[in-house]
């Protein structure tokens, strides 16, 4: 007899194990409960509590904000740019001395250094008809000696000059403006991609936890309905009980069966409490992934029969599996589609990019040597010409990981045709089980009933009634097992045609 309440207990922990791989949730308000820490909740109202608090897709909802900061960024980045920069500087009022070849030397020149400078510089310039030079003048040699030999003679024999670099200060103002890049058209098209996986996944993370809280309500209803057939079946034992001890006094039944019925109530009893502490577990677990207080009061409002009657297993069998509504698999194409702009990307490497530029420099303090003009405007035009191949091995390695995502989205195809096979085979399997299992309580429930009253008549023995229990208790194991079974064959045939 502990062999089968065993047995039967272990189901039940076995089903309990469906719903650890939970994810954490936040405590969530009782605004809307009818008292304080107090919920009543249907199954939708208590996967809408879940979706709202759960911590997880709080982390996917920000991440499809973030995805659409960076999708502006991108953006952004071909924009019109404008930067203001300040600067100041000082040299300590260093003096910059200007040599051309005399040093220190004085500036009066000798009539001799003056011929000299002279003749040399006339000899540059011969008689030359189309200048109007037949011979040079000396207002000829003027209008022409910049620059030339004389001119430089006479600068070489000035002193040196020096000019005084005193404090600078300069506000800038740039603007610059991306003309063409391939990079940044594609980037756009990533980031916009990028976007859209993370709205995918948040759609995935929503999923998984819906899966989860419809699992554990599930259990939650089987442990009740568990719980209520195992007190009942102690409250007949304990009739019996009762009615046997009467029989012993009076000589119609032994001590045995007084002890053998004794010994399974005392069994049963400590079932009960065992499932009453599973019960619990299986609350703390439902509160836990709600995100409620620990200490919340939950009544589920949806009864067990009637909620698997409302599932209609049977119509799952016969809707069609669109691949395309499925989460992974959108997930996957979204993947695929990014491995190609990243090749894409990759091409453009071997395209120009050009920027356009202005520059407005403002001087607030200036030295007198500053040669730097107050407006600069131009075009920046980047060309790659050789990378020792490295443009080309991107370009290849690009590829190649295209080529992966490809192969991975096929057998991606193949994996989710597979699953659908498997679960509508699961799914049937277990229907048929349910049906099976359901008969068998009913047949057990008769058995036992008919021992029962051969027992009171004295025409069966506490052996027979006490494996006859065994025997019922069992059934109903076995039948909320298959229950279970079912709905959760529907569930993973709901979550991969994402129907949930």
């Amino acid at each position: 007899m502990r062999k089968k309440i065993n047995k039967f207990l272990l189901s039940m922990f076995l089903a309990g194990g469906m719903i650890i791989p939970a994810v954490a949730q936040e405590p969530a308000s009782t605004e809307g409960s009818e008292t304080p820490g107090n919920y009543v909740l249907n199954i939708e109202e208590a996967i809408h509590h879940a979706i709202a608090y759960n911590k997880s897709l709080l982390n996917a909802r920000m991440e499809v904000e973030r995805s659409d900061a960076s999708v502006w960024e991108s953006i952004a980045q071909g924009l019109p740019q404008v930067d203001g920069t300040l600067d100041y500087m000082t040299y300590f009022n260093y003096e910059m001395e200007f040599n051309f070849g005399m040093g220190d030397g004085g500036t009066d020149f000798t009539q001799e250094q003056l011929t000299d400078a002279w003749n040399q510089t006339s000899a540059q310039f011969p008689g030359n008809p189309a200048l109007g030079l037949n011979p040079p003048t000396y207002q000829d040699m003027y209008n022409y000696s910049a620059g030339s030999t004389y001119s430089g003679i006479l600068q070489s024999m000035l002193p040196p000059s020096t000019i005084l670099l005193s404090d600078a200060s300069t506000a800038k103002l740039q603007v610059s403006q991306l003309i063409f890049s391939g990079q940044y058209i594609v980037g756009i098209q990533t980031a916009k991609l990028a976007k859209r996986i993370s709205e995918q996944n948040y759609e995935f993370n929503e999923l998984g936890i819906k899966e989860s809280v419809i699992t554990s309500y599930y259990l939650v209803l089987i442990t009740e309905e568990s719980l209520r057939i195992l007190e009942q079946n102690v409250k007949n034992l304990e009739e019996t009980l009762q009615q046997t001890e009467t029989m012993f006094r009076t000589g119609m039944a032994e001590q045995t069966d007084v002890d053998q019925i004794r010994i399974t109530v005392n069994q049963l009893q400590n079932s009960v409490n065992s499932l009453n502490r599973n019960r619990e577990l299986n609350y703390n677990l439902f509160r836990f992934q709600l995100g409620l207080e620990t200490n919340a009061v939950v009544q589920l409002t949806d009864d067990l029969e009637a909620l698997f009657l409302n599932e209609e297993p049977e119509v799952a069998l016969v809707t069609p599996f669109i691949m395309e509504d499925n989460v992974t698999y959108q997930l996957m194409k979204s993947q695929t589609e990014i491995n190609e702009k990243m090749l894409t990307m990759e091409k453009w490497n071997y395209a120009p990019s050009i920027v356009g530029f202005y520059n407005y420099n403002a001087k607030i303090l200036t030295t007198d040597f500053d040669m730097n003009p107050n407006h600069l405007m131009g075009l920046n035009m980047s060309v790659p010409i050789f990378s020792s191949g490295m443009r080309k091995a991107r370009v290849d390695k690009a590829k190649i990981n295209y080529d992966m995502a490809q192969n991975n989205m096929s057998i991606m195809e193949d994996q989710l045709n597979l699953q659908e096979k498997q679960f509508r085979f699961d799914l049937e399997s277990s229907l048929e089980n349910y049906i099976t299992q359901k008969e068998n309580v009913e047949v057990a429930m008769r058995v036992y009933d008919s021992f029962r009253k051969k027992f009171e008549q004295g025409m069966a023995t506490s052996l027979d009634l006490t494996q006859a229990n065994g025997n019922y208790l069992d059934a109903e194991s076995n039948y909320m097992t298959s229950m279970m079974e079912v709905l959760n064959a529907k569930l993973q045939l709901d979550k991969l045609m994402n129907t949930l």
